[in-house]
């Protein structure tokens, strides 16, 4: 069955994980990718390891590089910029991390490649933007700091997330984008830049801490576990492991405290309504550990979850796995020799394929070249 995207062929200069995420999500959804690489080494996140794969590359590399195609290009040569820039004159998009401007030199900048690609759609990462930010490097971490990602994670000191959570939101970003500009294009016939920088991915994702200080001028500290707005909507301990309990209504809070054997705490001044309980969250944690103690988190989670309070263990990454394939939700793939975490994308008419296995560099050279209609 063809994909949504079949027949859109996505030139992709970028490396290490936002623009590879993104060219991901198109291949899988069964555009054609096509991945420039440096020759010899190719994209960074190749030897960012421990752990490798059995096919000696990273594992960090494999889980952003299924269903696309390699080819080694040293665009500073003569040979191998014809060729890159034959790419970019043919295809439907290209998607490129460069500094800003760094493309400039080798004919592959937007100004450039739409001159004789008019069609493109030309999906462009930076850090801090193309404007006055042009020149600070686009690092993860450094946009989860600077970008105020860190200043409310974390209790006693600020913390960086267990992932670089910007790089994926950030390419999700640019995925949307780009189906949008296709869009578009299909209507049109014309082609656009996108842009998208990691500091106004970030922004836009903290929502409601970001909306908070837009709206109301409030600056969200570290709060650890907790929510500003919401309680209980944290951790808490039980008599074996700590559990999550997240109730969002007053009517969930009834049966929580029914069900943990206190339901006068409902009526309770302090934690009849929500901000009640946000302003008492201290005393009311108190309260609910208390009654926690009795029972181990797998037993609360029963008896919460059967009067519809939400709840649950925390897990580690393979008790995740394994709830997921409890579930149904098929969470791993098999793709050749390399295992692949699901795309959690479910379309009924055109779903998502697994076809090519993450390939060595410039592995698909003669088939990229044939594609070209070069020699």
């Amino acid at each position: 069955m063809a994909g949504a995207l079949d027949g859109i062929v996505v030139a992709d200069f970028s490396r290490v994980l936002a623009g590879p995420y993104a060219t991901m999500l198109l291949a899988d959804l069964g555009a054609t990718v096509i991945k420039v690489e440096r020759p010899g080494s190719g994209d960074d996140t190749r030897a960012w390891g421990p752990p490798f794969a059995s096919s000696g590359q990273s594992t960090y590399f494999e889980g952003v590089n299924r269903n696309k195609l390699s080819i080694d290009l040293d665009i500073s040569s003569a040979g191998d910029s014809a060729i890159a820039r034959q790419l970019a004159a043919t295809c439907d998009v290209m998607i490129e991390n460069f500094k800003p401007g760094g493309l400039q030199g080798f004919g592959l900048d937007y100004a450039t490649v739409q001159s004789t690609n008019p069609s493109v759609i030309y999906g462009s990462i930076s850090g801090f933007g193309s404007g006055e930010g042009r020149d600070l490097p686009g690092y993860d971490l450094l946009v989860q700091a600077m970008g105020g990602l860190m200043s409310i994670t974390g209790t006693d000191e600020p913390t960086k997330a267990g992932v670089a959570v910007v790089d994926v939101l950030t390419g999700l970003h640019l995925t949307v984008a780009v189906l949008a500009a296709l869009h578009h294009r299909d209507r049109t016939g014309e082609g656009q830049r996108v842009e998208v920088s990691l500091l106004g991915a970030l922004l836009s994702s903290m929502v409601n801490q970001t909306s908070a200080f837009a709206g109301a001028g409030v600056v969200p500290t570290l709060m650890g576990n907790a929510h500003p707005s919401i309680s209980p909507y944290e951790v808490y301990p039980t008599a074996d492991r700590s559990m999550i309990i997240a109730v969002g209504n007053d009517g969930q809070f009834a049966r929580l405290v029914a069900t943990l054997g206190i339901p006068a705490l409902a009526e309770d001044p302090r934690f009849r309504t929500n901000s009640s309980r946000v302003e008492n969250r201290a005393d009311l944690g108190r309260l609910l550990a208390d009654s926690l103690a009795a029972h181990g988190a797998d037993f609360w989670q029963s008896e919460l979850t059967a009067v519809g309070v939400p709840c649950g263990p925390i897990n580690d990454i393979a008790q995740a796995f394994e709830l997921a394939t409890s579930l149904g939700l098929d969470p791993l793939r098999q793709v050749g020799d390399s295992p692949q975490v699901s795309n959690p994308m479910h379309l009924s008419g055109t779903p998502v394929s697994y076809t090519l296995t993450p390939p060595a560099v410039g592995r698909d050279r003669d088939t990229v070249l044939r594609l070209l209609g070069l020699p």
